[in-house]
């Protein structure tokens, strides 16, 4: 029974948007926009209780799938298709307990804010978007939910819509995206002609058909291009290179939606990808690109992070390095892995943002160089902050250490090459988190931060529970089997390796960001050492690699010298030689008018004369 409610979990949040309505539309006013906050709140606990239930039924259980026919005419039949299992109910718990988190949190930080009505039912709406995703076992339905969060990202990001900076943000984050939705139409298209189901199950026994292997054995190049097509959607939604400028922008909206698409939001796109990972056993070039664009990604902008200036900014360049790992894992055909880290990164960099948002909550500022001193001022989100840190790090015993040793333990013998990469982007991280952490609570106190005191309970309440929830992370992981959590299985020498690279993470930004403090030195951006010759360095991190830089005059220059070129056509080639036949039908039409006269003296001379000229011609024609 509770297995056929399962399609219901979607409409909770589309019910509270659709609820929130009148306080957004502002038809009510006399209330305020806080009832519209409460009931958005209610519709998120009811989907939560309805997830925790369907879990505990599930659990254990094998997964099933339950189909609604949605639409037939002819030969083509689209149904919505369920997938309910442990993992998508899991999902679907943590999906609602990140929304009601930035629900309460967004009730607090945006409490003066009459667009709090508008907000609430933006984050429903963003719910409903990711449960489904969650849930459909359609790879149809997967993209238009997609779909759906692409709307949602723009409209979040442009939520202070009367600044031109949130405008330009949330212009770039949707046409980004679509660059990569582009692609995936057409690799669903291309994929809709192949098979008879679009069904996530369905494609998983298509893909292990021997005649399927054979087919796209022999024509490869058209498997290569339907690969590169399926992975282009998920590569945009997860703010991968060479599509990962949008998260950075996406930063200028509202703190609270920060928290929901720095944790889940990204993940869907990774989520759809682990999904059909089975299609892209069967294009190794595809799996060689993504392994390829997440190495990149990963190494990329965790350097990136580390110069940012904007608090905001260098926590999401970090979100896009950690999937580029789960990119990695899923070309190497390991999705239980890719799973295990969205789950534990998810959990983690949400309290990181939470904590990092209840600072610029009561400082008014995400400048770097603006913050110090907060350690004695903002107690609980020290903690929030520190627990955050340890959890994203591989550190004994979070989260983070056991989807890493799991990664260690995946390709120790293989790939030893990715091991690199993943200890070398685990030390990039820890350094910067030691150094957002020196420069935000150590130090001096600034302008901005004398009086800056512990947040509210609207704030402190999410910030208490899911720092308790990033505690339990390591619980959690061996439940879903996502890790094998056993001392019998245990290498020494892995879990040394391990930790030495967050410590050593950890020991050169301390060096660096916290020792001046004990000498009652200050620091400064960038560090002293970094004003010389590295300077040129440190510029090349802090503004990504100049890659907005490289797309205004590659691409935009492209695209753009090539529009006004058609333009040109269009207005003088070929609107010029349409206006020049109206002009000289007008001119001629206008100069015959004159010889109508009526007198038919006139029309014989006419002939006559016409026929003399043609004699002519055609007697000096054959001469």
């Amino acid at each position: 029974m509770i297995l056929e409610t399962a399609w219901l979990l979607p409409c909770y949040g589309l019910l509270g948007a659709a609820i929130t309505l009148p306080w957004s539309l502002r038809l009510i006013r006399r209330t305020g926009p806080r009832p519209a906050a409460y009931l958005n709140m209610l519709m998120t606990v009811l989907a939560l209780v309805h997830s925790c239930w369907l879990l505990t039924s599930i659990w254990s259980e094998p997964a099933q799938q339950v189909e609604f026919s949605w639409f037939q005419a002819f030969d083509l039949n689209l149904t919505f298709s369920f997938d309910i299992s442990t993992i998508s109910a899991g999902a679907s718990v943590m999906i609602a307990v990140m929304s009601l988190i930035s629900q309460v949190y967004g009730l607090g930080s945006l409490e003066t804010d009459w667009a709090i009505a508008r907000f609430c039912a933006l984050i429903g709406f963003f719910e409903a978007a990711i449960t489904g995703i969650a849930f459909s076992d359609s790879l149809f339905f997967s993209y238009a939910l997609l779909e759906m969060l692409t709307l949602s990202t723009y409209l979040l990001v442009g939520f202070w819509y009367a600044q031109p900076l949130v405008v330009t943000a949330a212009r770039d984050a949707f046409w980004t995206k679509r660059v990569g939705d582009l692609f995936l139409l057409m690799g669903v298209v291309a994929l809709s002609n192949l098979t008879n189901s679009l069904n996530f199950s369905d494609l998983k026994e298509w893909a292990a058909n021997p005649q399927t292997i054979a087919y796209f054995s022999e024509h490869q190049q058209f498997g290569t291009l339907l690969g590169l097509a399926l992975i282009a959607g998920p590569l945009g939604k997860c703010a991968q290179f060479p599509l990962h400028l949008w998260l950075d922008e996406a930063m200028e909206g509202p703190n609270p939606a920060s928290i929901l698409r720095n944790s889940v939001v990204v993940g869907a796109g990774a989520y759809v990808l682990i999904k059909f990972q089975p299609v892209l056993s069967l294009f190794p070039v595809a799996a060689e690109v993504s392994v390829v664009i997440g190495a990149i990604t990963a190494i990329g902008a965790s350097l990136v992070a580390i110069a940012q200036v904007d608090l905001k900014r260098a926590l999401s360049h970090s979100t896009s390095g950690y999937l580029g790992l789960v990119f990695i894992a899923v070309g190497m055909q390991q999705p239980d892995l890719a799973l295990g880290l969205l789950f534990s990164h998810g959990i983690s960099k949400s309290l990181l943002f939470l904590s990092s948002g209840a600072v610029m909550m009561t400082t008014m500022t995400q400048d770097l160089t603006e913050m110090g001193g907060l350690k004695t001022r903002m107690p609980a989100t020290l903690v929030s902050f520190i627990v955050g840190t340890l959890s994203l790090v591989a550190f004994v015993p979070f989260g983070g250490f056991w989807t890493l040793l799991r990664w260690e333990e995946t390709f120790w013998d293989s790939d030893p090459w990715l091991i690199a990469i993943a200890l070398s982007v685990n030390c990039i991280t820890a350094f910067g988190l030691i150094r957002i952490f020196g420069l935000v609570f150590l130090g001096q106190t600034q302008p901005k931060t004398r009086r800056a005191p512990e947040v509210a309970w609207q704030v402190a309440i999410p910030l208490v529970a899911l720092t308790i929830i990033t505690l339990l992370v390591p619980i959690l992981l061996p439940l879903w089997k996502f890790v094998d959590i056993s001392l019998n299985t245990v290498n020494i020498s892995k879990i040394l390796v391990l930790v030495a690279s967050g410590l050593l993470g950890f020991g050169i930004g301390a060096y660096i960001y916290i020792k001046p403090y004990a000498t009652g030195s200050s620091v400064s951006l960038p560090p002293k050492f970094l004003r010389g010759s590295w300077k040129a360095v440190y510029d090349l991190l802090a503004y990504d690699l100049y890659v907005q830089a490289i797309y205004k005059y590659t691409v935009v220059l492209i695209v753009g010298g090539g529009s006004r070129f058609l333009s040109w056509v269009d207005r003088y080639l070929v609107d010029g030689s349409v206006n020049f036949v109206g002009i000289a039908s007008i001119f001629s039409g206008e100069s015959l008018k004159y010889t109508v006269t009526g007198r038919l003296q006139q029309y014989v001379l006419t002939i006559l004369i016409g026929l003399i000229l043609i004699g002519f011609a055609a007697f000096y024609g054959l001469n």
